[in-house]
This record gives structure tokens, C-alpha cells and sequence, in this order.
């Protein structure tokens, strides 16, 4: 093989293996539920009530809407809107297709306390 030949190929490998080892970053897991504070136990309780029925939290995979595990560490939300508490908040009060808005099941305090349950995922 010629010089150059093996070069590329080097190259190629090099590109590979980092592309292989940047794919397997994964997010840290969510902080376990005996380490919430009292904020996010109540939001955690909301979740629960509230959400759980269409969402999962700990596990990714979708149930009847997507997994919400890592939402805030992720660029984007399932829709492709900004994975921020602006665009998070609005998809709760508001729904976003075919989640239902819960603006009027929720009060300002329920949902900062969910906001801070979910930054724990």
C-alpha cells in the first residue's frame, strides 16, 4: 500500500474511533428519588399524578408521549423547540399536539415545583 493509501486509511480510522466513542456518551442518570429535596419530592408527587399516565420518567422510552428522562439535557424537546424551562413550561400549559394543556390543573407554584422535578431527570 502506498504512503499516502495508508494515510487515508489511518484517517479513516481515527475518524471512526472518535465517532465511536463520542457516541457512546450517554447522560448521567437521574438523581434518585431518596436524594430530592422537598421542592422536587412535591414536583415529583405532581409528575405522578398528573403526568405519569401519558409519560415516562426513568425509563427511555416512549408511553403514550415521550420519555421525559434527560429532558433538560438534551438541545432539543421531542417537538424540536429548545429544551428550556420557557419551551417546557409552555408545552405544559398550553399542550402541544396531543398533549393536553394543564395550565388550568396546575397552579404557578405545582409548576415550578414540577420544573425542578424534571431538571432531576
Amino acid at each position: 500500500m502506498s504512503k499516502s493509501g495508508t494515510l487515508l486509511l489511518l484517517a479513516g480510522a481515527v475518524t471512526l474511533g472518535a465517532a465511536l466513542v463520542g457516541g457512546c456518551r450517554s447522560n448521567p442518570p437521574p438523581l434518585p428519588l431518596s436524594q430530592l429535596n422537598p421542592q422536587q419530592t412535591s414536583g415529583h408527587e405532581l409528575f405522578d399524578a398528573k403526568c405519569a399516565v401519558c409519560h415516562y420518567e426513568r425509563e427511555d422510552r416512549p408511553k403514550n408521549g415521550p420519555s421525559l428522562l434527560g429532558i433538560f439535557k438534551k438541545a432539543a424537546l421531542p417537538s424540536g423547540a429548545p429544551a428550556n424551562d420557557d419551551r417546557v413550561t409552555a408545552t405544559i400549559l398550553h399542550g402541544h399536539g396531543l398533549m393536553p394543556p394543564m395550565g388550568n390543573q396546575v397552579d404557578e407554584q405545582q409548576l415550578a415545583d414540577l420544573l425542578a422535578y424534571l431538571h432531576t431527570l
